[in-house]
């Protein structure tokens, strides 16, 4: 099923120009347990509803953004870029994409 997300930077967009990068997940503390990064590395929710997710504009913008999407309608609430701004609140920077951090 085709659904548009609207980039922070480019508008709105086909789905298919984004590749898919998971749920947003709370990252592990260095030299937490095993049994922590195993669940950060290998256990989704995959709750059927709205979830924050990871979506990378591979034929746009070449970023990262966060998108707010119903599970069950594919219906996108919002995106935005983490770290910016969201309702006069910071974002956590420090949950970005497993493999994808910058810098």
């Amino acid at each position: 099923m085709s659904f548009l997300i609207t980039c922070p930077e480019c508008g709105e967009r086909s789905v298919y120009e984004f590749r898919f990068g998971g749920e947003v997940l709370q990252r592990p503390k260095p030299g937490a347990p095993a049994e922590d990064w195993f669940r950060y590395s290998y256990v989704r929710g995959n709750e059927m509803g709205v979830q924050t997710e990871w979506w990378y504009h591979r034929l746009g913008c070449c970023r990262w953004l966060q998108a707010l999407r119903d599970t069950k309608t594919n219906h996108v609430v919002r995106a935005y870029f983490p770290g910016e701004p969201q309702n006069g609140e910071p974002q956590d920077k420090e949950n970005e994409p497993f493999g994808h951090r910058k810098g």
